[in-house]
Order: C-alpha cells, then sequence, then structure tokens
C-alpha cells in the first residue's frame, strides 16, 4: 500500500545479555520512515544509534516489539535493505568492479545483465574508469564510492548508513554528502543514518530523531525545514535557517549530556 511506513519500530526495545549481566539497550521506541523519507538518528554514545540500525538490518530480532519493512515483520537480513558502515570494507585482491558485485555473488544474482549495472553505477558515480583498479589505487573518498555502488547495485529499498563519511576529509565528506543525497532523491530510496554529526545530519534529512540514553529513547524529533530539506546538503549549509536548526539540535544534545536523558512524556 502507497501509505505504508517503508520502515517502522513498534514498542520496541532490547536488551544485551552477556556474562556480566542484563543491559537495556533501547526501551519502547516508536518510529515509522516513510517512502523516500531520510531520517538521522543523533544522540550521545551509549544511546543505541547502532543497535536501532541494526535492528532495521535484522542482524538479530528485538527482544521486545516489532521490526517492520514494507508492513512486513523483518525476520533477517535482506537485499532490500542495504548497509553501508564508516569502513569501506573492500577486499584488497579485488579489482574495484568486482568489489562492486560483492552483494550480488552473495545473493547469487550475479550474470551479464547485472554486472552491465555494476558498470553502470561505478560510472554514475564518477568511477567509470576505475572498474580495473585495486581498493589500494584509491583515496578514501572514491573508495566510499565503491561501497555506495556495491550497495545500490543489488536495487535495496532502504539504505542503512552508519556514519559512513566520518573518516574521510571534510572537502571529500561534503562531495559525498551531496552525492549520496542527490542519488537517493533520483531514486526516491528510503534512507536511515546514524551520525555524530550534528551538521551532516541537519544538511541531509527530512527529520532527525535525537535520542537520549540509559536506556535509549526518543527524547525528541525534528522536522526539517523545507527550505533546508529541499536543497543539497551544500547549500543548505549556507541557508539563513541552518544555523538555528544546528542550535536546536546542538540544544537537545547538551541537555542530554548534562544528565536529561530522561524522557520528556
Amino acid at each position: 500500500m502507497k501509505d505504508t511506513p517503508a520502515l517502522a519500530l513498534q514498542r520496541l526495545s532490547h536488551v544485551y545479555v552477556n556474562d556480566k549481566g542484563a543491559s537495556l539497550a533501547v526501551e519502547d521506541i516508536d518510529l515509522s520512515v516513510a517512502q523516500g523519507e531520510f531520517v538521522s538518528l543523533v544522540g550521545p554514545s551509549g544511546c543505541g544509534k547502532t543497535t536501532l540500525l541494526s535492528l532495521l538490518a535484522g542482524l538479530f530480532p528485538p527482544t521486545k516489539g516489532k521490526v517492520l519493512l514494507g508492513g512486513e515483520a523483518v525476520s533477517g537480513p535482506t537485499p532490500k535493505v542495504g548497509y553501508m558502515l564508516q569502513q569501506d570494507f573492500l577486499f584488497p585482491w579485488r579489482t574495484i568492479r568486482d568489489n562492486a558485485a560483492i552483494g550480488l555473488e552473495i545473493n547469487r544474482l550475479k550474470n551479464r545483465k547485472t554486472m552491465e549495472a555494476v558498470d553502470w553505477w561505478l560510472a554514475e558515480l564518477g568511477l567509470g574508469e576505475s572498474g580495473h583498479r585495486y581498493p589500494h589505487e584509491l583515496s578514501g573518498g572514491m573508495r566510499q564510492r565503491v561501497a555506495l555502488a556495491r550497495t545500490l547495485v543489488t536495487e535495496p529499498n532502504v539504505l542503512l548508513l552508519d556514519e559512513p563519511f566520518s573518516a574521510l576529509d571534510l572537502h571529500i565528506k561534503l562531495q559525498l554528502e551531496d552525492l549520496v543525497v542527490q542519488t537517493l532523491r533520483k531514486l526516491g530510496k528510503t534512507a536511515v543514518l546514524v551520525t555524530h554529526d550534528l551538521a551532516e545530519a541537519a544538511a541531509m534529512s527530512d527529520r532527525v530523531i535525537v535520542l537520549g540514553r540509559n536506556p535509549g529513547h526518543i527524547r525528541k524529533e525534528i522536522v526539517v525545514p523545507a527550505e533546508i530539506r529541499d536543497a543539497d546538503p551544500m547549500t543548505a549549509r549556507k541557508l539563513t535557517g541552518f544555523q538555528l536548526l544546528f542550535e536546536e539540535l546542538w540544544s537537545e544534545l547538551d541537555t542530554v549530556d548534562a544528565g536529561g536523558g530522561e524522557s520528556d512524556k
């Protein structure tokens, strides 16, 4: 159905258990992400950002509650969800072209037609002349472009982005933010980004979810103003309202770090 969220978390809680005992990581999370929406999760260390991303990816089941993808319960990893990490995890012995095709191989989708898609994505992401090269020959920004091509070539409905730009120089980081946003908008893809960079969250997102900790919970939801939301990230940073949005996010994080981690409910 058209109005069915691309992703949803319903009354979700998760407990980690080890030999030292049990730890409640996140509690009672309700979150819906619409088709084509870009949502960022921000918050202090220990608020459960990566736990939520892992649950969305189906890497493990929640202790309580539901994770839904297109209205259907997530029971494990699926090619419908692409996951892009801070590290590119390219295999050094494989060419860029073969690295970009790894997801196709894992899902037994590699054939002549899908390899043409690999070549198309490499060209689309500015790597058209680099398919024969190896990871050590590329810069960090180019390697992340390969990781993005590898993620997109399997045609996922949803992209999960776990701080994919944090290790890059600022100039390259800003270029990739623009590239990712423009690419996802063109494809109408849904995305969830985890980041510590509040400016990145403000510039790339339709909504920013601020998480509190002990345990992780949704503290506040901030809808990005339309003027900023509709601009590319580089342009968004120059708009008048951007600083106000950044300061609102900063104030929320300051409150959490100062000990105001309890929910406002």
